[in-house]
């Protein structure tokens, strides 16, 4: 925690309940997290979840046909974020479901933004274990057709991400 901030107990919940598969009921798996962003308080010592930018399982479908590209597009232009996104995905293999964690440092943000979230990532990935995939991006090019993605996951062994084909 080389930055002095840290992490939350929401955060720390909002990971435990996206990590731990439980056995549900259908309505109770709606309300699992796709994907959670989080930011800095507005005093910049703590990581919090960010208001208004999750999305649910139940979300994705008619409301949200593709989760991925919603994602995407729920990261600010100007600001850094961190994020968690279970991700489905299908290799030559199999289907299998991870959490990716995303570190978002775009090129816009403020030199300030960039340096707190790069120095504090480490306390939150040392909060997020058994985390297997890690993405960093600095341009929305870089993750929106999904293949910077299926490279994380597994490269040329993935052929689906979400659904569609890469």
């Amino acid at each position: 925690m080389a930055s002095g901030v840290a992490v939350s107990d929401e955060v720390l919940r909002v990971f435990n309940d996206m990590k731990v598969r439980k056995t549900c009921t259908p309505e109770e798996a709606k309300q699992r997290y796709k994907c959670v962003t989080f930011c800095m308080s507005s005093d910049n010592k703590t990581i919090v979840q960010e208001e208004g930018t999750a999305i649910r399982v139940g979300d994705v479908g008619d409301a949200i046909p593709d989760p991925y590209a919603h994602f995407v597009k729920m990261l600010p232009d100007r600001d850094c974020r961190y994020a968690l996104y279970d991700c489905s995905y299908e290799t030559k293999e199999s289907k299998k479901e991870d959490l990716v964690f995303f570190f978002w440092a775009p090129e816009d943000a403020s030199l300030k933004s960039k340096m707190i979230y790069a120095s504090s990532k480490d306390a939150i990935k040392k909060k997020f274990t058994g985390i297997k995939h890690e993405l960093q991006a600095n341009n929305k090019c870089d993750i929106k057709d999904r293949s910077t993605l299926a490279d994380k996951l597994g490269g040329s062994s993935v052929i689906s991400v979400e659904g569609m084909s890469i």
